[in-house]
């Protein structure tokens, strides 16, 4: 499967244009393997989380989003960025499976495993089981992220870190609680910090 054509044409403006706008901080961009099917997962802050990782690395990310946004005029548009459509009101095994035939062509999928932005004062919410279960089916590289900081024009005060890849072997629950750490932990740190 060919990555989407409007991903690729849009992705070096969106970059050019973030980095302008924003000044993200980057780190641990080698830990994103430049070829072979990987699964990045990580914390949910803000709705412009998507475009930070796009701006973050020349691979083609397929996220996994909202069904609502391939509705309407928006539908062109996200499908030409070649997102996977969740039914958040159920457990929706069918983008489970788009998920999973991406990840088998080498390809890399981005998902936020909290299902949503988190609004509450916890450091993460429970992670759903997505993105491990597609990991270890396809025997993809995880590879956590952690998104600290605020979008605000001008002020480099948003930032993410890539932790190091690694291979699920154990059972999902024990896995999927091993990702929610990798990424509470720097979250835990960084308040520490503040």
């Amino acid at each position: 499967m060919k990555e989407p054509k409007f991903y690729r044409m849009v992705r070096p403006f969106i970059s050019f244009l973030f980095k302008i706008v924003y000044r993200p901080t980057f780190e641990g961009l080698e830990n994103i393997p430049k070829e072979g099917n990987v699964v990045l997962a990580g914390n949910h802050t803000h709705n412009f989380d998507c475009l930070l990782l796009i701006a973050s690395t020349p691979r083609t990310i397929h996220f996994m989003a909202k069904d609502s946004l391939m509705k309407g005029m928006k539908k062109v548009i996200f499908k030409g960025m070649g997102i996977i459509p969740v039914d958040r009101s159920k457990k929706d095994h069918a983008s489970l499976e788009s998920a999973i035939h991406l990840l088998r062509e080498e390809k890399v999928v981005g998902i936020f495993p909290e299902g949503t932005i988190n609004k509450t004062e916890d450091i993460t919410m429970p992670f759903k089981y997505g993105a491990v279960k597609m990991a270890k089916e396809t025997n993809a590289m995880m590879v956590p992220f952690v998104i600290t900081g605020s979008y605000r024009i001008l002020s480099a005060s948003i930032h993410v870190r890539f932790l190091e890849p690694y291979q699920l072997t154990q059972e999902l629950e024990i896995e999927n609680e091993k990702l929610r750490k990798k990424v509470s932990n720097v979250l835990q740190k960084y308040k520490e910090e503040l």
